[in-house]
């Protein structure tokens, strides 16, 4: 039997040629994406003081898709804005609170009579850090209350649910590709495509697959995978393209902005999938409903669900996001409502003004935090916003789906260029036009990576003022255990409490039988918490040298995360992690020469570090995982009830193509591991 999977790869590739006479994508309909220099953050400063205009903010977009189609949403548009200013003001409040107070509490730990300098910095980074502890807390609390009781001041795909989508509502699903395992992403690819048919929206949307591959191999595989591709849906009316750029400029953002000066003025929306992306049919409908219904939104977000990889490091982090990220998801729609994040990928973007506004100048200046735009997305939504459109995020849209790194070599490989570029985003932040809460997500964007050198500083000078005899003083005041003692069950609340009501919603919604039953859901948060305490020295030491990297404009070599849940080997850790550990042991031993009680009390935080490499190899075991997944721990509904798009994006496709060489790993300062295989976003 002559199928298009069972034809020969030369047969397919002559066949998808001849179907699109253009070659392997469409006609050209090309328009102008031009983006404004930025004024720099002094110059806007200045400008600022001076009263002057921002002329790139006073844009406006023609067309029928602008803000002033949305005259008759008016009301709703204020009314969300109103409760948006006034959670805003709660949610700084209670920060403010919370942060006073235990500033309050570590002076009483203090020698008031006689503050130096290094207490008062102390003091100071105590409840900068707390704050930044105190504001994801009141989020999950947030969270919590709207996934109880709802919040009709959000967006929800259920208010748009089988409502008819216009025929001129054109779409395009754009994947953005470089290097990348072939197999796994056409598998994901085919898998949404498929649903999409299924769902009905093969005459509305197109698919393109945008590559910046630069490896021969790779790429030669890719046009075959397309070409099977292709000739797959040919008969369904859903037509796929494939693209591939000679010139890979500006990245991902490139990427995508090319496909917008070809062919953006061909479709309304564009939905962004990352290479790791897998979308239902009626969750890309969805986010097409939900942007018909919301003529004043330039971008919807989809909250996407991790799921697909076996090892301890991914299983656990698929988990924490399925129980307690969804607390943090809904709490930040609660908060941000229509000026919320971008993430980059599983989101749907009006096109018109997206090309008018969004386009993405490099940063001027020298060294690690100019150049070309490295996080782009936080960014795009800030301009989407100046421009006077709007960004929701909806946390409850069912069928989107990704991928996390599979062990914390390739998450931290994946952390370094987004901490250079947060911190390059916040030269931004005084940029004229900009709306508050964008700039407050560029700057807490950057503190997300600033907290870990702070962290790391407060424990440094808290050994120091130790040595310095300060925990003598300590002892001697009897209002200084009880006050510590205080603050530690503050911070392990603000920790943990978010978790607990992770569980109790799962119990509530009498859903424990999707992650392993009561027993194995309550054992996995357990679990997943000890991993995180034991992960998080790590993080922090990673994320310190990377702060210090970027601010020093020390080279950033950037390679992708591996898509499979590959065994890592001992030797690509040793090389990582092992100046980690050897650190930490000279300076453990140095505490124990200096003082032993200091030595026992940096014990906690140094362990993991001494541990990094077997605690690394660990958690990237694929075996050690699906023990777990055996046992009942660290299950998700996504394996326990795996919807038809995962099941088929799982199985995969079957393509004889040759495997991209491997780069080698390499030390932690630059991270390289092994299989990289993933564009910079």
């Amino acid at each position: 039997m002559n199928t298009p999977l069972s034809r020969p790869p030369q047969k397919l590739a002559r066949v998808a040629q001849r179907r699109y006479t253009h070659g392997a994508a469409p006609a050209l309909r090309r328009g102008s994406m031009t983006p404004v220099p930025w004024r720099g953050f002094l110059a806007s400063i200045r400008a600022a003081l001076r009263g002057e205009p921002p002329a790139a903010a006073a844009l406006a977009t023609t067309g029928p898709a602008g803000p002033a189609a949305a005259a008759p949403q008016a009301g709703r548009q204020r009314g969300w804005q109103r409760a948006a200013h006034q959670r805003r003001n709660l949610l700084l409040l209670i920060v403010l609170l919370s942060a006073s107070l235990a500033t309050g509490l570590l002076l009483l730990t203090q020698p008031l009579d006689s503050l130096s300098p290094g207490r008062v910095a102390q003091v100071a980074m105590f409840g900068l850090l707390f704050a930044w502890v105190a504001a994801g807390f009141v989020t999950a609390m947030m969270g919590y209350r709207v996934l109880r009781q709802g919040d009709l001041r959000g967006l929800s795909h259920a208010s748009v649910a089988g409502r008819p989508i216009a025929h001129d509502a054109r779409t395009a699903v754009i994947m953005p590709i470089c290097n990348e395992h072939v197999p796994t992403v056409f598998a994901g690819l085919a898998a949404t495509a498929e649903s999409l048919v299924a769902a009905g929206g093969a005459r509305l949307c197109e698919i393109y697959v945008l590559s910046d591959t630069s490896d021969p191999a790779t790429r030669s595989a890719e046009r075959q995978a397309w070409a099977q591709l292709a000739e797959r849906f040919a008969d369904t009316g859903l037509r796929v393209h494939y693209r591939w750029r000679l010139r890979r400029t500006h990245r991902k953002a490139g990427n995508v902005a090319d496909f917008c000066r070809r062919w953006g003025r061909k479709h309304r929306y564009m939905v962004v999938l990352d290479a790791d992306s897998v979308m239902s049919g009626e969750s890309i409908l969805g986010l097409v409903r939900l942007m018909e219904a919301q003529p004043s939104a330039g971008i919807i977000q989809s909250a996407p669900v991790a799921c697909g990889l076996d090892t301890v490091h991914a299983r656990a982090q698929q988990f924490a996001g399925r129980v307690t990220g969804r607390l943090f998801g809904a709490g930040m729609q609660f908060w941000q409502l229509g000026e919320s994040h971008y993430w980059g990928h599983n989101a749907i973007i009006r096109i018109a003004p997206f090309m008018q506004h969004c386009a993405l100048a490099p940063v001027h200046g020298r060294g690690g935090l100019s150049g070309d735009i490295l996080s782009h997305d936080f960014v795009e939504a800030a301009l989407m916003r100046r421009a006077g459109w709007h960004i929701w995020l909806v946390p409850d849209l069912p069928g989107s789906y990704e991928q996390q790194p599979p062990h914390l070599l390739a998450e931290l490989q994946r952390d370094r260029r987004w901490c250079q570029g947060n911190l390059q985003n916040a030269r931004l932040i005084a940029e004229p036009g900009l709306h508050r809460v964008h700039r407050a997500m560029l700057g807490t964007g950057a503190m997300s990576y600033l907290s870990a050198p702070l962290w790391l500083g407060f424990v440094l000078l808290g050994v120091a003022l130790w040595l310095d005899g300060g925990h003598l003083w300590q002892t001697a005041n009897p209002l200084a255990a009880p006050a510590i003692a205080g603050l530690w069950a503050a911070t392990l609340g603000m920790l943990l409490l978010p978790r607990a009501l992770g569980v109790w919603l799962v119990l509530r919604q009498r859903q424990q039988h999707l992650y392993g039953g009561s027993a194995g859901l309550v054992a996995s948060a357990l679990l997943e918490a000890l991993l995180s305490a034991l992960q998080a020295p790590l993080r922090m030491a990673a994320h310190s040298l990377f702060v210090l990297g970027a601010l020093t404009g020390l080279n950033l070599q950037w390679k992708s995360p591996p898509r499979q849940a590959e065994r890592l080997g001992w030797t690509d850790a040793a090389r990582a992690l092992g100046g980690v550990s050897v650190v930490a042991a000279l300076a453990l031993a140095g505490a124990w020469l200096a003082d032993a009680g200091m030595a026992l009390w940096l014990a906690p935080m140094v362990a993991p570090l001494l541990l990094a490499v077997p605690l690394v190899v660990a958690c990237g075991r694929p075996d050690f995982g699906r023990w777990l997944r055996r046992h009942g721990l660290l299950v998700t509904p996504e394996e326990t009830a795996p919807p038809r798009v995962l099941r088929q994006a799982w199985a995969g496709v079957t393509l004889p193509q040759p495997e991209p060489k491997l780069p080698e790993a390499a030390q932690l300062l630059p991270i390289t591991v092994p299989s990289g295989r993933r564009q910079a976003a």
